[in-house]
């Protein structure tokens, strides 16, 4: 079989391209990346090698790259990794995250269905859904809870899930959709809140929590994420979406402290800063569906997920400090530096 993973230089799908290559070596993987800010290629380095993984440079959105790519290629399966996902930038700047999340994936269905797949598989997100209350712990999202976007990056992919759906509908697509909560793990880019208190920590630097820290998410490790994503491309329905979820919801606060009391740092790193707009209060997902149909288990509880991740980061040092560029400099110091 021959697999399209797009956007699989970035944290999720990087780590995904490592699962794979390895797990399946008479499979073949093509990578398509555009190395924004985010996708960096010495995520792939371990696996560039691997007789069944080829790297290409390229955007989602670039048409006559995506055709041409399939035309060679004859790809099997597709995996859409490819996004913009940082809420903080979707608010400082909208059209992007329409130019990829939407408009890039209407190029790589388009290109499905003229080429012919045996399934598309669009990686979405829990926040398609809004949020939930803080004080209804038995409220969890469904695949059927109603898609009620809060921010202008998870309209955008709610937009690209309905997208999907109606290629499903109207031409037949063979497609899945799986809705994650919230990763972590190796890979990740220092801008999401687990590398970047990990950054800030050890550096004895300041630590900006939005408001009081009482936002909950329920926290995924990304190996989990991989084999969940696995399962669903190989052995799911058509035109279905799973949820996939650890049960490890954490307020954003206890996460904070967490890394703090394991890097044997103060809490008086912690800086309390303005409430991102629109935030959302809590995201909670039952993965009920997806380990009933695809006996699928997280390996991971959150509490022995984190300490592996905070040591990957204090071991790869050199790799968080050549995709720290003065553009995310930049971003930190807009977002954070004056509040």
């Amino acid at each position: 079989m021959k697999f399209l993973i797009t956007g699989g230089a970035g944290f999720i799908g990087g780590n995904y391209c490592h699962y794979v290559v390895k797990q399946y070596p008479n499979d073949e993987f093509v990578c398509l990346d555009a190395l924004t800010y985010a996708g960096n290629l010495e995520t792939l380095a371990p696996i560039m090698s691997a007789p069944n993984f080829r790297f290409v440079h390229g955007n989602i959105c670039d048409q006559k790259l995506v055709f041409d790519l399939f035309e060679k290629e004859h790809f099997d399966y597709v995996i859409n990794f490819a996004a913009e996902s940082h809420v903080d930038r979707s608010i400082e700047n909208p059209r992007i995250f329409l130019e990829t999340n939407v408009l890039g994936t209407q190029v790589l269905m388009d290109a499905c269905r003229k080429y012919g797949i045996r399934r598309y598989h669009q990686v979405s997100t829990d926040e398609v859904y809004g949020d939930l209350p803080l004080d209804r712990p038995d409220m969890l999202f469904t695949e059927n809870t109603p898609l009620h976007a809060s921010s202008p990056y998870s309209a955008s992919k709610a937009s690209a899930d309905l997208l999907v759906m109606a290629y499903h509908r109207t031409f037949g697509l063979p497609c899945t959709i799986s809705r994650c909560s919230n990763n972590y793990g190796p890979y990740q880019f220092p801008e999401k809140l687990i590398p970047l208190v990990i950054k800030l920590a050890i550096a004895d630097e300041k630590v900006p929590v939005y408001g009081k820290g009482e936002n909950v998410r329920d926290w995924l490790h990304v190996f989990d994420h991989c084999t969940a994503i696995d399962l669903i491309v190989r052995n799911g329905r058509d035109g279905q979406v799973y949820n996939i979820g650890g049960h490890n919801e954490r307020s954003n606060i206890e996460v904070v402290r967490s890394i703090l009391r394991q890097l044997n740092k103060p809490e008086t790193l912690i800086s309390h800063v303005t409430d991102r707009a629109g935030h959302d209060l809590r995201y909670a997902m039952d993965p009920a569906k997806l380990m009933e149909e695809l006996n699928w288990k997280p390996k991971y509880t959150f509490d022995t997920g984190l300490g592996p991740t905070i040591q990957w980061n204090l071991d790869n040092q050199a790799w968080l400090n050549h995709v720290i560029s003065g553009e995310y400099r930049r971003f930190m110091a807009s977002n954070y530096g004056a509040k």
